[in-house]
Parts: structure tokens; sequence; C-alpha cells
């Protein structure tokens, strides 16, 4: 049988990424509190081409992620990667994988639990040299104006807003990456705006989050200075990108900030 994915190709032009996308994938992720949490995530995958190759053999990827039996962490990334790029004879390998992620939250007053869930990536590079491990996680919040507050007789206008957290770990002593815990990013996020946002509030939580977020006045400038400031005192953080965007409730426009830092 022939394999046309193998013939030589003539043209000398090399491809930087060539793979595959969207594929849906259930997965395991480390878990703080429970060791693991299965979730189910969208995979794209790709690596290098050289300017001999005609193509990457697709099939590859899938069979890859079927190998590691779908766990996907700072631990198996790298492996994977490399593994991918050995067999594709690949100068380049990257992985994205994004998933939801959920949490167990208490109301602050009564205590009404719900599940909280948060969009969360992670992307993996290794390009023979070394490669990298990031992890990103798009956190709600509520935001309540300064400016506003300090111009009203009474009241404030909030939203929710959105602070994204991007992470690329350092490295431990023997190479491998750092470990930051999700569940750390979306503290850092929900403490950087004015109050945290839940999945179930009764009255007297609703009380205490409206007056928490009056006590907490932010703008999205001060929200991504706020994570920054941690993250930069964070030794295993290499690299980092903070976004806040507010859907404003009295503007027909999102305000917006970013800070970037190595990325």
């Amino acid at each position: 049988m022939q394999d046309v994915q193998n013939w030589p190709d003539e043209r000398g032009i090399p491809i930087d990424r060539a793979g595959v996308s969207g594929i849906r994938y259930p997965i395991a992720v480390l878990d703080r509190n429970e060791g693991k949490q299965q979730t189910v995530a969208v995979v794209s995958a790709t690596a290098s081409v050289s300017a001999t190759a005609k193509g990457t053999h697709m099939s590859r990827f899938v069979e890859l992620l079927n190998a590691h039996a779908g766990e996907l962490t700072l631990n198996t990334i790298p492996g994977l990667l490399a593994e991918l790029r050995e067999y594709l004879a690949a100068d380049h390998a990257d992985i994205e994988v994004k998933f939801t992620y959920f949490l167990m939250r208490e109301a602050p007053v009564t205590g009404s639990r719900g599940l909280m869930d948060y969009d969360c990536w992670f992307r993996g590079v290794d390009d023979g040299a070394a490669n990298s491990f990031v992890l990103g996680v798009r956190t709600p919040v509520t935001s309540l104006c300064p400016c506003s507050k300090e111009i009203s007789d009474y009241g404030a206008h909030n939203q929710r807003g959105y602070v994204t957290i991007e992470v690329e770990s350092a490295r431990e002593a023997d190479g491998s990456p750092c470990l930051v815990w999700i569940e750390e990013l979306v503290e850092l996020a929900e403490q950087a705006g004015s109050c945290p946002v839940y999945p179930v509030l009764k009255r007297p939580d609703e009380r205490h989050v409206t007056m928490q977020a009056f006590d907490n006045p932010v703008f999205v400038e001060d929200m991504v200075r706020d994570v920054a400031v941690q993250l930069d005192q964070d030794h295993r953080v290499a690299a980092y990108r903070v976004e806040a965007q507010n859907q404003e409730s009295i503007h027909n426009h999102d305000a917006f900030a970013v800070i970037s830092s190595g990325m």
C-alpha cells in the first residue's frame, strides 16, 4: 500500500505548524483538594514539518493522548511533547488544552454551596532545546467603580468583570516545571476584584457581597497591578500575563487593562 504521507516534497518550504485541533477528549487534571479532577477538554496539537517532508502524521497526536490515558498536567505534557517531536522528527511541537474546571464554593454568610465553573487552559511547547508550560485561568469577579462611588451622593455602579491570568512555570532544581495550582490563580483574581462571584447567594449573602464590593472599589488598572505584584514575588512564576475586563453596566463599551511580563 502506498504511503503518500511519507513521500518527499520538492518545493523546499518548511511548515511552521501542522496538526490537529478541536479534539474533544476526557482528561484528568490536578485538583488541590481532591488530587485529580475529571473533565472534558478541547485539544489542539501541532508539530513543525521539514522542507523535505510532505506532511505530518495526524493520527499520532490522538495515539499519544490515548497512551497518556487522558492525564494532561504539567507532569505529563513535557513528556508527551518530547515523544511527539521525536516520533515525527520535528524541530518543534506544541499543545493547547482548553477545559472547564469546577470548584465547590460556599456563600460568605449562609454557607450555601454550589459549583463554580472556570475556563482554564494549558499550553506546552518543546523546541528540542527547551520546553515550557503555561497555565491560564479566567475568573469572574465583581468590580465597583471608585470614580462612581466618589462622585455619587449614594451608591455606585458595579458590574461583572473577568480577570484572566496566564503563568509560565519556572523550573525546579531537577528541571521539572514548578506547580502553580488553578485554585491559587482563582484566589489571586478574586482578591484583586471588589468581591468574588458565587454560585448560590441567599439574602444575607447578597447583603454581604454588596457591601463588600462597596468597601473595595477598583478600576481594571488596579486589578491587574494587584495581581502583578503577587506574581512578581512568586519564585514559581517565570513569566505572566494578566488581563482584567469589565462588562460595564452604564457604558456602551467594556473596559480592560493588561500587564505582561516575559510573555
